[in-house]
């Protein structure tokens, strides 16, 4: 096995690692929704949310732009080189079909943690299990989270892994409702961050060299919206809650 090395080929510049993980159309309608939560300050939902989750209003709104600008810094990590995997082939001849092995060599692909969808996520979901004493219902719901994101994350040669953009929403919504209503909010923002990021990029880096990716970033593309949008669904249960019960 050859250990990975710590710095990019030296023939992609640094400028390369860094994009959007989702294309405009969808980064526009992500835009679209953080402005709507800012919106919901006139509803006072936002206030209700941020005594929820522990966090001022303005330290929420913050968090959220950054998450979202975030998104286009990707920090290499590691270096994968390419390497030879043994695949079959088949050839005709003379009517007749044969299988035979042939050696196809993958591109070589640079590992890297998305600040947007890693970093800041990771940090503030730490945060909250502190915050909120969420220790053991923390690990329970990323344990659901995180097999659900697993079973249906799939690996997609020169892409990465691609997860659909609701799964980690709708599962956070499931385990987080069943666990713990009065505190929702917090443990489906750390459900979904934890969960997403173990399930679906954590468990399949095994399979990552074989994709042929150039760039690997775990929490960006195929990830983020999804720990993006579950960020929003938290906010929303938060405000909510506080506010049915007022």
């Amino acid at each position: 096995m050859i250990a990975p090395s710590f710095a990019p080929p030296a023939d992609m510049p640094i400028y390369q690692l860094q994009y959007f993980p989702v294309s405009l159309p969808f980064l526009l309608i992500l835009w679209g929704l953080l402005v709507i939560v800012i919106a919901l300050v006139a509803l006072r939902l936002l206030r209700y949310a941020s005594e929820t989750m522990g966090i001022r209003e303005s330290s929420l709104i913050v968090i959220l732009a950054l998450s979202l600008l975030g998104s286009y810094i990707n920090i290499p990590i590691a270096y994968l080189p390419a390497h030879r995997i043994l695949t079959t082939g088949e050839i005709n001849f003379f009517g007749m079909t044969y299988v035979i092995p042939m050696v196809r060599e993958t591109g070589a692909t640079v590992l890297a943690v998305n600040v947007g969808g890693a970093v800041i996520p990771i940090l503030l979901s730490t945060y909250l299990i502190f915050k909120h004493n969420l220790y053991v219902l923390g690990a329970i719901g990323t344990a659901f989270v995180a097999a659900v994101c697993h079973f249906l994350a799939r690996p997609v040669p020169g892409f990465g892994i691609a997860l659909p953009i609701f799964v980690p929403a709708s599962a956070t919504a499931i385990i987080a409702m069943a666990l713990s209503r009065r505190r929702a909010a917090p443990l489906a923002y750390i459900s979904g961050s934890f969960g997403t990021l173990i399930g679906a990029d954590l468990l399949n880096l095994g399979a990552v060299r074989s994709l042929g990716a150039p760039v690997a970033s775990i929490g960006g593309a195929g990830t983020f919206d999804g720990i993006f949008v579950t960020g929003l669904l938290a906010l929303l249960y938060a405000g909510l809650v506080r506010f049915v019960k007022d």
